[in-house]
């Protein structure tokens, strides 16, 4: 068992929900990216004061599952959704979901695009005007990711997407989350972007120092920086995901 100390806020709100007998909302499901680079670097970005889940706190680029991620199948490289199902013990739709909105979140979050014209390439920079208005037409659900990619003639590359655990939210929050947390490895051309509105800074760091203190964030957040900086490397890292059970869910209580 790993042991945190709790923000004074969500303490208090712990003891709150404890002690007026709460009942647990429904965790919504939802998706992380942790983006990965040499030498040896994790991209965090901070969330606004004023968002209700996670505020003034730094995170990986991520967020709930957009009904359309299951509604309509984009086009798709890598393993296909039905591997996907197996891997996280998800319904086919589900998953598939799933994978959906790490490689949407990632793009919105970050202006980083998980996808390519073919199974074997990478798209490249994505950050001219063209993309930026597709990106926040995103962020609005004024255009579904599905379209996107078709009017782009790009596919998911879901086997750009490495599953690496599990985290639902404690039943003391308000807001809760059933997340599934991804490596990904910058793709070669694209640079990360501050792209504003739910993050008011960025950062790349090792995971050794910012899982040190330095930053507030959640125990999630901080616990697999810390795995991540035990595995000593990006190879490392990869190479012990295939033996991790993504789908086992770590339950944190308080």
């Amino acid at each position: 068992m790993v042991e945190y100390k709790l923000p004074p806020e969500l303490a208090e709100m712990a003891r709150r929900f404890e002690r007026e007998g709460g009942v647990p909302v429904p965790a919504r499901l939802a998706s992380t990216v942790v983006l990965l680079r040499e030498p040896f670097e994790a991209y965090l970005l901070r969330r606004v004061a004023t968002m209700a889940f996670a505020a003034s706190m730094y995170v990986f680029p991520g967020g709930g599952v957009d009904p359309r991620d299951a509604g309509v199948l984009p086009g798709w490289a890598g393993p296909a959704p039905a591997e996907w199902a197996a891997r996280l013990r998800l319904e086919e739709s589900v998953a598939r979901s799933v994978v959906c909105a790490a490689v949407r979140e990632v793009f919105e979050e970050s202006g980083v695009l998980l996808a390519g014209p073919d199974a074997d390439s990478v798209v490249g920079d994505v950050s001219g005007p063209d993309w930026e208005e597709a990106r926040l037409a995103l962020i609005a659900r004024d255009l579904g990711f599905a379209e996107f990619l078709s009017r782009n003639g790009l596919l998911l590359r879901s086997d750009l997407l490495v599953p690496w655990s599990r985290w639902i939210t404690p039943e003391f929050e308000p807001r809760r989350f059933d997340t599934y947390f991804f490596l990904a490895l910058l793709p070669k051309g694209q640079l990360t972007r501050d792209v504003g509105g739910e993050a008011d800074a960025t950062e790349w760091c090792s995971p050794a120092e910012a899982a040190d203190g330095r930053y507030t964030m959640l125990p999630p957040t901080r616990h697999t920086l810390l795995e991540l900086a035990e595995a000593g490397g990006i190879d490392a890292a990869l190479a012990a995901a295939p033996d991790r059970d993504p789908a086992d869910a770590i339950r944190p209580t308080a």
